[in-house]
């Protein structure tokens, strides 16, 4: 029987390389059905709500969401429905991977990382105060129950997928007590896992050595805020985020999505790269049961890439989103 998942369009580009991942997962014959709704800042400037509320029914529903990316207003307006989304449904593992691909040329070579990044509070808690007309303060949560299930997946995953290491990303030299209790929690839990390396570093440090020599890293596991910005530079040693799709898992929900933005500036010019959202699907898939359709997906990108003439413009490529889209359908059938 087939799987009917929801699906969030968003903003931007999000319409235009939703559709392509849709198409492209027809043409592989994924077993999937689809409830699609329009979401995010045009939704709401059309009919004054961000997620309708058959939208949120529908992810209650059927458990598995496909989300494109979701415009998000800086310094002013409404909260990241990627955070509201994260913190209603409790998707706490937020599971990034960041693996070179031998025909997109970066400086770095075998980059093949996985980013667990800890995904309902931390400073993303988003409590601010304001004190004064010149001072606001930000409150960081980090409690045991986060951190032991994020730190636990990430040592679960690495003893399940033959990883070797697992590398706890901090400020504890700083944050004594909160980002302190996050390292003493991956101290006691790595423990149980004798058989996997394990080690720590502060967040400023992992940051230079990833540009330095970012084949040192394995499994990442970290607080919320650090774990974003990991994740992004993880993205650049790999070619972009273009290149970057991640899984948002909790107990009972499941939301997949790119880590880039809506792009704006970009949207309708038909030159927007869909592979993140397409990745981010086969992730979708593996996570189903369906395997074989994501092996098949991934296969047919890796051998456009590797064939180099039909690249969007992010890839040093002229093609457009649809030719692009065309070309992986192709190699597919």
């Amino acid at each position: 029987m087939k799987k009917t998942i929801t699906v969030f369009k968003g903003d931007g580009i999000g319409p235009e390389i939703t559709d392509c991942v849709l198409e492209i997962l027809e043409a592989a014959g994924a077993e999937l059905d689809y409830e699609i709704f329009n979401v995010g800042e045009a939704e709401w400037k059309r009919n004054g709500a961000l997620i309708p509320d058959e939208a949120y029914a529908s992810f209650e529903r059927n458990r598995v969401l496909l989300k494109s990316p979701i415009t998000t207003p800086i310094g002013h307006g409404f909260r990241s429905l990627n955070v509201t989304l994260r913190n209603k449904y409790d998707l706490y593992a937020n599971i990034r991977p960041a693996k070179s691909n031998a025909a997109v040329k970066t400086p770095f070579s075998n980059v093949d990382m996985v980013i667990f990044r800890e995904n309902t509070e931390d400073l993303y808690v988003g409590v601010e105060k304001m004190i004064d007309e010149d001072t606001v303060h930000a409150t960081k949560i980090i409690t045991r129950k986060a951190s032991t299930r994020i730190i636990r997946d990430a040592f679960e995953y690495a003893k399940n997928h033959g990883r070797k290491k697992v590398t706890c990303v901090h400020k504890a030299n700083i944050l004594k007590m909160s980002d302190g209790l996050f390292l003493s929690i991956f101290e006691e839990i790595a423990k149980e896992y004798p058989e996997i390396e394990h080690d720590d570093k502060i967040i400023d440090n992992t940051c230079m050595q990833m540009v330095m020599n970012p084949n040192q890293f394995d499994i990442i596991v970290t607080p919320n805020l650090y774990g974003d910005l990991l994740s992004d530079l993880a993205s650049g040693l790999i070619g972009g985020l273009g290149l970057l799709p991640s899984s948002n898992l909790g107990t009972d929900y499941a939301m997949f999505e790119a880590v880039h933005g809506s792009a704006p500036d970009i949207a309708g010019k038909h030159i927007a790269n869909p592979t993140a959202l397409l990745w981010s699907a086969c992730m979708m898939l593996e996570y189903l049961g369906q395997k074989d359709c994501a092996a098949k997906i991934r296969g047919a990108v890796d051998e456009v890439l590797e064939d180099g003439t039909c690249l969007t413009p992010d890839l040093h490529g002229m093609a457009t989103t649809e030719e692009y889209r065309d070309a992986i359908i192709k190699k597919i059938k």
